[in-house]
């Protein structure tokens, strides 16, 4: 997470301006679980922001700013903004866009941000928020392997690394040995 703390340290720390943050880890169902979550807040009258991967046709998909897909031009601007602030130090292009979101958030108020991970959890550039007010795992299942590792109760435990002390943690119905590790780090 060092590339992305350093962004956001020399961004002014937008992580710690959000809105109350739900984060989301798991394999299966986080998309939909986020879309669930979104319409019942936005039916009740709540300002949400959601920050989501993969898209599904644009890029900006992924960045919506109290309820609205974030303008190609905003996310440019960001973009190019983080790009001039990170001085061609490595990262990632999901690290970048990880920051320019939450820069893109902690600018316009809203009610709550549904904060999807990547890839993973423990090591996922969304995992930078200390105190999130929630934190939900879907199913988890084999996958990244390459990066998560090739067992179920390791990749659970990637995933599981969200959770925070003290921070409610809500947990899809899990194959018992993605359980079992999901609890001990509960």
């Amino acid at each position: 997470l060092g590339r992305t703390l350093d962004l956001l340290e020399r961004l002014g720390r937008p992580q710690d301006r959000l809105p109350p943050v739900v984060h989301v880890a798991g394999t299966n169902g986080k998309g939909s679980l986020i879309a669930f979550l979104r319409a019942i807040l936005e039916a009740a009258g709540k300002r949400v922001h959601c920050y989501t991967s993969p898209h599904l046709v644009r890029f900006n998909e992924r960045i919506r700013i109290a309820g609205e897909i974030i303008p190609e031009t905003k996310l440019s601007q960001l973009l190019g903004y983080c790009e001039i602030v990170n001085e061609g130090r490595p990262i990632t292009f999901f690290e970048i866009t990880t920051a320019a979101a939450f820069r893109a958030f902690a600018e316009q108020p809203a009610d709550v941000l549904l904060l999807e991970c990547g890839l993973g959890g423990r090591f996922d550039s969304t995992n930078v928020v200390d105190r999130p007010v929630l934190t939900a795992i879907t199913p988890v299942s084999m996958d990244h392997i390459q990066f998560l590792g090739d067992t179920l109760p390791g990749i659970a435990a990637e995933k599981a690394a969200i959770q925070k002390p003290s921070v409610p943690s809500v947990i899809g119905e899990q194959p018992a040995a993605a359980a079992a590790v999901i609890a001990r780090q509960a």
